[in-house]
């Protein structure tokens, strides 16, 4: 995290409490990006017992995420607050995980140990042919709308499919069936 510049004071930033209803005003020492969205290190006024039986004020700082229980004080700058943004990825492939490679693969039917019609594979698929011509995502997807072609359930169905059948096809339609979660009754 960044340290605070010198002389820093951390600005007041108004809290909402649990009950949704009240909030109280307490202040921001510092903010963090996760994956998941921004946490807010803030503070609020409170009382504390001490071991003598008497009471003093103090601060009870908490990590909170901004959108759900805190709300900026009017006139308050918080361009000062020490910011810790998630670390940039040293390369896509942290991102997205391991790329593979690109294209597809028709295998034609046939032979004595070929599928009985013609399938379109990925080309890193552990069924595909190898040395075939490699097709673009575009060559792949009318080939597999041709009769007699179907998409390999281990590769290409769960990518190709919902092109072909539409994004959305199904959902909320109703079959007639009386197990169709869908036929919620007209």
């Amino acid at each position: 995290m960044t340290t605070p510049p010198p002389g820093f004071e951390p600005p007041p930033i108004r809290v909402l409490l649990p009950d949704g209803e009240q909030e109280v005003v307490g202040r921001l020492h510092a903010r963090r990006q996760l994956s998941a969205g921004w946490l807010y290190l803030v503070s609020i006024p409170v009382y504390r017992t001490t071991e003598q039986g008497s009471i003093e004020p103090a601060e009870y700082r908490m990590w909170l995420r901004p959108q759900d229980h805190l709300l900026p004080a009017e006139g308050a700058a918080y361009d000062s607050v020490p910011t810790e943004p998630l670390p940039p990825p040293s390369s896509v492939e942290q991102v997205l995980g391991p790329r593979r490679p690109s294209g597809w693969v028709l295998q034609k039917p046939g032979g004595r140990r070929g599928p009985a019609q013609a399938v379109v594979h990925a080309v890193d698929c552990e069924e595909a042919p190898r040395g075939v011509p490699v097709l673009t995502w575009k060559q792949a997807l009318d080939a597999a709308e041709r009769p007699g072609v179907r998409l390999c359930v281990l590769c290409a169905a769960s990518e190709l499919d919902p092109v072909l059948k539409g994004f959305d096809e199904g959902f909320g339609e109703r079959t007639g069936r009386a197990d169709d979660p869908h036929d919620w009754g007209a």
